[in-house]
């Protein structure tokens, strides 16, 4: 009963994390059935909670936190419980459905180099970084919508990578503001923010969309448990890019592009009632 219990308060903490930090997400993941539901916040808590380290706790030593953040998991793998809620209830997920601990240690990696400047000149730096903090995400997610199924997760994983990376790079463009005067961190190789021009935001942007398509083809080869919510956060994300793409460079510097709740409720409504794209 009491590590039952404990299971469930460590679930509620990931829940509660999932809900603050992300109400894009924490919409879209009410569409999934509950044992998913669980499973994509406890993922979330875990990824959002090493992204607070790199990027938020300025005043505090980062890398000792990333450590011991670090140091927590492996003991709580190897025990098989926790006192950090957040880390246990995302062991509990990795063991169930045993998700590759390939995908963590690419994450965790790219937190890492987030301790640090960034200033990416080559292509294969970026995509390096991309894959781990992001498209990996993508992967543990999938790992959980088809249940293990490794036919089905090879037949998937390359559409997962691209809505991952699609995600990734508006985060890029929408947080600019803060990742490059405050953070020194230029992820886009070969481009000068001192100097962001509308070339280069066109560049961008056309490789977003590509990701985009690819990303499209793969949701609706999803299993229908996953489909809806995963179609939802893709249109979180593309009204966001179409507001991204209507802004000028010089405004992304001075202004984090959001998209309002009132909008994102309508979004949620909307796809609810027409359930457009013959999705389902």
């Amino acid at each position: 009963m009491t590590q039952n219990l404990h299971d469930q308060v460590s679930f509620n903490c990931s829940k509660l994390v999932t809900k603050s930090y992300s109400s894009s997400f924490s919409r879209a993941i009410l569409l999934f059935p509950e044992d998913i539901r669980e499973a994509i916040y406890n993922i979330y808590g875990f990824v959002r909670f090493a992204d607070e380290i790199v990027d938020t706790f300025h005043d505090f030593p980062k890398r000792e936190l990333m450590d011991d953040f670090m140091n927590q998991y492996e003991d709580a793998m190897n025990k098989g419980i926790s006192l950090n809620p957040i880390l246990h209830s995302f062991t509990k997920t990795v063991k169930k459905y045993k998700i590759d601990q390939s995908l963590i240690d690419a994450f965790i990696d790219s937190m890492y180099k987030d301790l640090g400047e960034i200033n990416y000149q080559d292509r294969a730096e970026y995509d390096a970084y991309i894959y781990g903090s992001a498209e990996v995400v993508g992967l543990m997610c999938l790992t959980v919508f088809v249940n293990g199924d490794k036919n089905e997760f090879k037949k998937l994983e390359p559409f997962a990578k691209s809505l991952g990376a699609a995600f990734q790079k508006i985060n890029f463009l929408r947080d600019i503001q803060a990742d490059f005067l405050v953070l020194n961190r230029m992820y886009f190789p070969g481009v000068d923010f001192n100097n962001f021009t509308l070339e280069d935001k066109k560049t961008i942007e056309k490789d977003i969309a590509i990701d985009f398509e690819q990303a499209l083809i793969g949701i609706k080869m999803l299993p229908i448990s996953s489909k809806l919510a995963v179609f939802m956060a893709y249109r979180y994300y593309m009204n966001l890019f179409r507001k991204i793409k209507n802004t000028e460079p010089k405004v992304l510097l001075t202004k984090r592009i959001r998209v309002s709740n009132a909008r994102k409720a309508y979004l949620m409504c909307e796809l609810l009632v027409t359930k457009n794209l013959n999705l389902l």
